[in-house]
């Protein structure tokens, strides 16, 4: 390991909605040589200040200070960037590219992040994480399809390693959908919809109340009658609701008390924060609560959607990626059967970090990696 961090070296980052990944790789090789997670790394919603911070944290901690001098490239995969600006076309496109917000936040917090570490590499770019992503699939292709389901979502059609067409990754505000932020928000709704009347019974009350700190007695009631018809029961001001499988009846008093202390508990929070109640749904579809089994019905929907808006061919690859669509992700089966279904072929990734150390090693002009050592 000491005689490999005296030659070049390149690192490569995967900037996203809940963590910054950063890996130090051989340029020659592309093997791995150290790796260090920080905070959030999104270049729209991280103020620029932290993102600079978590930036200079996980490349501080992967990167060795005796081997910072041998970093002759860096490449970075943002999320809520639009990458590097070569886009199909020109003139106003490609002036828009250079101009995009996300992109010189990242541009401007990772060339920070490297004067304060000392790192002088002599190239440093920004991608878009999805554009990271599909690098990191075998091979490191230069044409397909990318879907990233993680905190956010979105689809790209990838011509020569960079997006010519997205759909989605429109952020939590106006899109995202099918998103663990879309999905965690599902969670609180249909609390909230179960407490007013207007949704059926669901083990997501308790289980979102609990995960954002509610008091347990307000949680847990008094136990109704046997075989009662909670969902009969649902809808009166004056009437009470019970969540079946918890065993918890509310009356009309207590079901308000429970909206008056969760709206707040939520509007406190960042936005990001509802992607943590997402891992609830699927822990409670797997019980067959049927409106958790609903949420992550409709967010497959969403998906498959954004992946059909490319207009996607037959024997095409698509490159999927993020915690939803992880091996034991809650959406990875249906979906992939959906996206077979088009005709496609599905390559997995864990993440951006090992297609961006191939940028990085594509900028200096080294040889692809073989599949499995960057």
């Amino acid at each position: 390991m000491s005689n490999e961090l005296n030659q070049d070296l390149v690192v490569g980052l995967d900037a996203g909605g809940t963590r910054t990944r950063a890996v130090l790789a051989s340029a020659a090789t592309g093997r791995t040589l150290g790796e260090a997670a920080a905070g959030p790394g999104n270049a729209l919603t991280v103020p620029l200040s932290r993102l600079t911070g978590h930036l200079a944290e996980a490349i501080g901690r992967s990167v060795p200070e005796r081997a910072r001098g041998s970093v002759v490239a860096v490449v970075g995969g943002f999320a809520g960037s639009a990458g590097s600006g070569d886009f199909a076309g020109s003139g106003d496109v490609a002036d828009f590219a250079d101009r995009e917000p996300g992109r010189l936040n990242a541009l401007g917090a990772l060339t920070e992040a490297l004067r304060r570490l000392g790192i002088e590499a002599r190239t440093v770019g920004v991608s878009s994480d999805i554009e990271a992503a599909f690098a990191s699939a075998p091979g490191t292709p230069a044409d397909g399809l990318a879907l990233v389901a993680g905190t956010g979502a979105g689809a790209t059609r990838i011509v020569g390693r960079r997006c010519t067409a997205t759909v989605d990754g429109d952020g939590w505000l106006l899109g995202d959908e099918g998103s663990g932020f879309w999905i965690g928000r599902g969670a609180v709704r249909a609390a909230l919809r179960m407490a007013d009347g207007r949704g059926g019974p669901t083990t997501l009350a308790r289980a979102v109340g609990l995960a954002l700190g509610l008091p347990p007695d307000l949680l847990e009631g008094a136990e109704g009658p046997e075989g009662a018809d909670a969902v009969g029961e649902v809808g009166g001001v004056e009437g009470v609701a019970r969540a079946e499988g918890v065993g918890a009846w509310w009356s009309g008093a207590r079901r308000e008390a429970y909206r008056m202390r969760l709206l707040p508990t939520v509007m406190a929070q960042p936005p990001v924060t509802l992607a943590r109640l997402a891992p609830l749904v699927a822990e409670a579809a797997r019980d067959k609560d049927p409106v958790a089994e609903a949420i992550l019905r409709e967010a497959v929907d969403h998906l498959a959607a954004a992946v059909g808006a490319l207009g996607p061919r037959p024997g095409e690859r698509i490159v999927v990626t993020g915690g939803l669509l992880g091996p034991d992700g809650p959406l990875t089966a249906p979906l992939t059967r959906r996206l077979e279904d088009l005709g496609l072929t599905v390559d997995r990734v864990a993440d951006g970090c090992r297609g961006a150390v191939a940028l990085a090693r594509l900028r200096i002009g080294s040889p692809q990696h073989p599949a499995g050592t960057a």
